[in-house]
């Protein structure tokens, strides 16, 4: 790596720890806000997320913050164990990723602290609540659309998101049994025809190409590309190594392309694609709002997805172009929508032009910045490791 990239990761990383820092202490409760300037509440998806970015920062403020949220989601559960969508509003209810994400959080936790039995109650509810998702009382677990992190997007059944979530906190927890027979149930064809017979169960992989299926239930089925689903996947072993390298390689083989006919401005690959379109099958007419061709859901860049991936090109061994992907991350979250900040740490990127949208220093894209500059510079993936190469060292074992 060159050295003026370095020292831009390094002002980078500088950066990201002051936005999380301002951000630690919000005006609800006290709770950590998701953006520095918009977005006060507390929002348990991307305060699980920054959980990563936060652990390996090893700094005591944000440690204490982050254990303030999980106590105060561990407090706020349902009394079936499912958590909510807002830290503090134990009302705010209905998300399919939160119980998975608080799950996966708290195992980070317990690693980073020793506390290996932290919100054991809260935790065991959580568990029970997760099993109860799954409609054909198996592993793969379902859900509703627009119901996680993707609110402006359809999607219904299984999905890899949530299901490489599932994957993902089992490990960390020991639950190694469980997370065997998911790993087994999403290993199997999605099914695409007509007709199927009868007690034929779904999974998420798709003939012929590298990559996890964007959701299937059914018969019914999308194919379109999940970047944040299959970077899990990858990062949490779900992807054997063969397939980890095969679907980088597609990744950057399809980003090219969309460079080429100017469908992709920046280098790094839109959190969904192909785009949909307008005259596609799946196109809906709130599309047009919120949710157009390389905009938010539908192919927008996010920085924390892309740190996501960076730590996938990490957990691939592809440690050189893991370098340039930080280096491109590093160059786009130095943007801002305002332009009053020297790093931006914005929501998302327009993927077509590179614009900065939404809100600066959001929470999420600081902390898995972090996490992805750890990672590239260690060559390793905190607690990813142990989840994808050593799951007989993860406590609570079944």
């Amino acid at each position: 790596m060159k050295t003026e990239d370095k020292k831009e990761i390094e002002e980078a990383s500088k950066a990201a720890l002051e936005v999380l820092l301002h951000n630690a202490h919000g005006p609800f409760q006290g709770l950590p806000r998701t953006a520095g300037w918009g977005y006060p509440e507390p929002y348990t998806r991307d305060l699980m997320f920054s959980i990563l970015g936060i652990a390996v920062s090893g700094n005591k403020k944000l440690l204490d913050s982050i254990r303030k949220v999980l106590e105060t989601l561990a407090k706020n559960q349902t009394k079936h164990g499912h958590v909510t969508s807002l830290v503090h509003n134990k009302d705010d209810r209905g998300a399919s990723d939160t119980t998975p994400l608080f799950l996966l959080g708290v195992g980070i936790f317990r690693k980073v602290t020793g506390e290996t039995d932290f919100l054991h109650e809260a935790v065991e509810k959580s568990l029970l609540w997760m099993e109860y998702q799954s409609p054909s009382d198996r592993y793969l677990v379902a859900q509703q659309p627009t119901s996680d992190w993707r609110d402006e997007q359809w999607m219904t059944g299984y999905g890899l998101f949530v299901n490489a979530l599932v994957y993902s906190y089992l490990r960390i927890l020991g639950k190694h049994e469980r997370a065997e027979k998911v790993r087994e149930e999403m290993g199997r064809f999605t099914i695409s025809g007509e007709t199927t017979h009868r007690h034929t169960p779904e999974g998420l992989v798709v003939k012929h190409k590298p990559y996890y299926a964007f959701w299937a239930y059914k018969i019914y089925s999308s194919e379109r590309f999940d970047l944040l689903g299959n970077s899990i996947a990858i990062l949490s072993g779900l992807a054997s190594p063969s397939r980890a390298d095969e679907m980088v390689s597609w990744i950057e083989e399809e980003c090219a392309a969309m460079q080429r006919r100017g469908e992709l401005a920046v280098d790094l690959p839109p959190n969904f694609f192909p785009y949909i379109q307008p005259a596609d099958s799946d196109w809906l007419p709130r599309y047009s709002l919120f949710n157009n061709p390389g905009d938010y859901h539908n192919g927008g860049i996010w920085p924390f997805i892309a740190g996501f991936y960076v730590a996938a090109l990490v957990a691939a061994k592809r440690y050189s172009l893991a370098n340039e992907k930080l280096v491109a991350l590093t160059h786009c979250i130095k943007t801002s929508a305002t332009g009053t900040v020297e790093f931006g740490f914005n929501e998302w990127i327009k993927a077509q032009d590179g614009k900065p949208m939404g809100q600066d220093w959001q929470t999420w894209s600081a902390a898995l910045y972090l996490y992805a500059a750890k990672c590239v510079e260690e060559k390793r993936t905190p607690f990813f490791d142990d989840i994808r190469c050593c799951p007989e060292s993860s406590v609570n074992k079944e």
